[in-house]
C-alpha cells in the first residue's frame, strides 16, 4: 500500500498555485510552466513517493516524459505543416474567393468564411487558420460596410468549434485521447466526436449569428484596433508596363480596369499624357506608368504572383543582392522619423535602396490620399513606407534612425510556387491518419518532414511554426497529471465530486462535470485542463459503473470551450486587437456561449451515449 497523504496534498497545492499563477498572468505562461516542472522535481526528489519495494514512483524521468508525449509531438508536427500551408499561400485562393463578393452579399461571404474556418480547423491547428482569416474578415467588413463588432471574435470561436469535429482538430483532443489510451486502454477514432461536436457547433453558431451581435453592439467606424486600421491602409505604388506584361492591352470598363480588381488606379501617365479617373475606353500600352492605391495584402499578392508586373521589383532586388532564394523575402513598414534626413526629399533622392539593399515599393500619408507621381512626392515625418528585402537586410533596418521599423509589420512573402506541393502533402497526411493507415503522430511527423524535403519550408521557417508556449504548457500539465494520478489525487477528487452528487443520476453528474471543466479551461488553459481532468473523468465513470466514453468526450468538448476570456486560448488573443475588444467583451459574449454549449451537451450527450 502506497502512503500518499502528504504527497497528494502537496501535489494539489502545487496545482492550485499553478492555476493561480496562470490566471493572474503575473508571470509569462512559459515561465510558470517551467516553475511547475522544477517545483514537482524538487518535491519528489527531497520527498520521494515510494512503493512497498522502495521504488520511487515519480522520478524526474517520469515528470519530464510529457515533453516526449506522442500527442504533443503530433501537435508540434501539425503546427509545422500549418506553417507550410501558410508560407506557401496554399489557401490564398480560397481566401480571395471568400472576400470577393462581400460588397454584394456580406452575409453570404461571412457564412462562406465561417464554413471554410470550420473545415480547415477540423484538420489544421486553428492558430494559422485564424491568422489567415483575420484579413479576410477585415476585407468582408470593409467591403460589405459591416459594423457588427462580433464578427472578428466569431472567427476565433468558430475555429474552436471546428476543432471539436475530429481527433486532430485540436491539441486538446489529442492529449485527452493519449491520456485515455495510456491510463485505460481506450482508443478514440478519428471521427468519433464528429456527431456530438457538430451538434454543439450548430448550437453555438446560432448564438454567434443571432445573439452575440446584440450583446457586443455595433462598431464605431472612428474606432478600431491597430491591426484593423493597418489592414485597410492603402499605399501608393508606381508600376511601369513593359512589353509582354499581362496588363498590356487591358481595357477599361465603365471607367475602371477589371484586371486590377481590388486596387484603385489613381493616375496614368501614358501615350495620351497625364490622366485622372475615370479612364473611359482606355487601353493600357507598354511604357504606361500606373499609380495604384492598394492595401498591403493586395500588394503582397501582386508581389508573389510571378506574372504580375510588380514582381519585377523582386527580380531587380535579387539582381542587386545576388539573392536567388525567394523564401527570404519579407515585407515591412517603416515610419519616417521626425528630424529624418529623408524629409523633404523624393524617394529616389534618399539613397535608401543603395544603403539598405531594400526597396521602397509604396508610400502612405495618414493625412490624405496622394495623387502625385512618386518622383514628385517629398517625404514628410510620419509617412509610412512599405519596403521589401531579404530577412537579413530587413532586420538591419532596426538601427536606422531616419525611418523607424515597425517590428510587428515584418512578414515573409508567400512562395506560391510551393502551394501545390503543400496541398498534396497536407492531403496525404490527413488521408493516411483518417483512414488508420498510419498512427496520427507518424503521419504528422512524416508530413512535417515532407514539407522540409520538398522545399516548402526551410529549417528556420519550420522552427518558427513550433509554438514554445504549447510545448512548455503541455509538458507541465502532463507532469501535474502524472503526479495527480500517482499520489491518488485523481481518485480523491473523483470521490469528492461523487459525494457532492451522491444520489444524482449519471446524466446530472456528467452535466456538472462538463461545467466544471468548461469553467476551469477559461482560467487555466485548454491543454492543462484536458490532461488534468481526463484521469478524473475515467475514475468517475469507473465509480459510477458506466461507459467512460461520455466522460472522456465531456473533457474534450468542455476543454475546447475557451470562450470567456482572451487569455483562455491563443486565437482569442489574435483577434483582440483587430476587433478592438476589451477583456470585458469576452466575458460579456463568451460566458453566455459557455452556458449555451453546456446546455446543449447536457441535453444531447445522455441520450447519445445511453446514460
Amino acid at each position: 500500500m502506497i502512503e500518499t497523504g502528504i504527497h497528494m496534498w502537496l501535489t494539489l497545492g502545487v496545482i492550485a498555485g499553478a492555476i493561480a499563477l496562470f490566471a493572474s498572468d503575473r508571470l509569462p505562461m512559459e515561465a510558470t510552466s517551467l516553475l511547475i516542472v522544477v517545483t514537482l522535481g524538487l518535491l519528489f526528489s527531497f520527498m520521494p513517493l515510494v512503493n512497498a519495494a522502495g521504488e520511487n514512483l515519480l522520478p524526474i524521468e517520469t515528470l519530464l516524459a510529457g515533453f516526449a508525449n506522442p500527442a504533443l509531438i503530433a501537435v508540434l508536427a501539425l503546427l509545422v505543416m500549418g506553417q507550410g500551408l501558410f508560407h506557401s499561400g496554399a489557401l490564398e485562393y480560397l481566401i480571395e474567393v471568400t472576400s470577393r463578393g462581400a460588397a454584394r452579399s456580406p452575409l453570404r461571404s461571412t457564412l462562406i468564411a465561417f464554413a471554410l474556418i470550420i473545415i480547415l480547423s477540423a484538420f489544421l491547428n486553428n492558430t494559422p487558420v485564424v491568422l489567415m482569416f483575420i484579413p479576410v474578415m477585415t476585407a468582408i467588413m470593409q467591403r460589405g460596410q459591416i459594423t457588427n463588432r462580433s464578427l472578428m471574435m466569431s472567427v476565433s470561436f468558430v475555429s474552436l468549434f471546428g476543432g471539436m469535429l475530429t481527433l486532430i482538430g485540436s491539441s486538446t483532443n489529442l492529449l485527452v485521447a493519449s491520456t485515455a489510451e495510456r491510463v485505460a486502454g481506450i482508443e478514440i477514432g478519428f471521427f468519433d466526436q464528429a456527431i456530438p461536436g457538430a451538434v454543439l457547433m450548430a448550437t453555438g453558431i446560432v448564438y454567434l449569428i443571432f445573439v452575440m451581435p446584440y450583446i457586443l453592439g455595433r462598431r464605431d467606424d472612428r474606432e478600431g484596433g491597430k491591426d484593423e486600421m493597418v489592414s485597410g491602409r492603402q499605399f501608393i505604388v508606381e508600376v511601369r508596363l513593359k512589353t509582354g506584361d499581362h496588363l498590356v492591352g487591358a481595357k477599361s470598363s465603365a471607367g475602371f480596369f477589371p484586371d486590377l480588381s481590388g486596387m484603385t488606379v489613381q493616375m496614368i501617365e501614358g501615350h495620351q499624357g497625364l490622366m485622372l479617373p475615370p479612364f473611359d475606353d482606355y487601353e493600357l500600352r507598354a511604357g504606361d506608368r500606373l499609380f495604384l492605391a492598394a492595401t498591403r495584402k493586395e500588394l503582397s499578392d501582386m508581389l508573389t504572383n510571378t506574372d504580375h508586373v510588380l514582381s519585377n521589383n523582386i527580380k531587380s532586388l535579387q539582381r542587386r543582392t545576388g539573392d536567388n532564394a525567394r523564401e527570404d523575402l519579407m515585407l515591412a513598414e517603416l515610419v519616417v522619423a521626425p528630424g529624418s534626413r529623408m524629409i523633404s526629399r523624393a524617394i529616389y533622392q534618399t539613397g535608401f535602396s543603395h544603403e539598405t539593399d531594400c526597396l521602397i515599393i509604396g508610400i502612405q500619408r495618414r493625412a490624405r490620399m496622394l495623387r502625385h507621381q512618386l518622383s514628385d512626392i517629398r517625404l514628410e515625418a510620419g509617412d509610412v513606407l512599405l519596403v521589401i528585402g531579404n530577412q537579413e537586410n530587413i532586420q538591419g533596418l532596426r538601427g536606422n534612425r531616419d525611418a523607424l521599423l515597425m517590428e510587428w509589420s515584418t512578414q515573409e512573402l508567400p512562395n506560391f510556387a510551393n502551394a501545390l506541393k503543400a496541398r498534396l502533402i497536407f492531403l496525404a497526411t490527413i488521408l493516411s491518419a483518417a483512414s488508420g493507415m498510419l498512427p496520427i503522430v507518424i503521419a504528422a511527423m512524416a508530413g512535417a518532414v515532407a514539407m522540409l524535403l520538398m522545399g516548402v519550408l526551410n529549417i528556420r521557417q519550420a522552427a518558427r511554426g513550433i509554438d514554445v508556449r504549447i510545448l512548455l504548457i503541455v509538458g507541465a500539465a502532463l507532469a501535474m497529471s502524472e503526479s495527480l494520478m500517482a499520489t491518488g489525487g485523481a481518485t480523491f477528487i473523483a470521490g469528492q465530486f461523487l459525494s457532492a452528487f451522491q444520489n444524482a443520476p449519471p446524466a446530472v453528474i456528467l452535466s456538472s462535470f462538463f461545467l466544471i471543466c468548461a469553467v476551469t479551461t477559461n482560467i487555466l488553459s485548454n491543454n492543462a485542463t484536458a490532461v488534468l481532468f481526463t484521469p478524473i473523468a475515467l475514475d468517475v465513470a469507473l465509480r459510477l459503473g458506466v461507459d467512460p466514453t461520455a466522460f472522456i468526450f465531456a473533457v474534450i468538448f468542455a476543454a475546447n470551450c475557451s470562450f470567456a476570456t482572451p487569455i483562455a486560448y491563443q486565437t482569442n488573443l489574435l483577434v483582440l486587437s483587430p476587433g478592438g475588444y476589451a477583456f470585458k467583451d469576452f466575458i460579456k459574449a463568451g460566458v453566455p456561449l459557455v452556458f449555451v454549449v453546456w446546455m446543449a451537451f447536457s441535453f444531447f450527450a445522455p441520450w447519445y451515449y445511453g446514460l
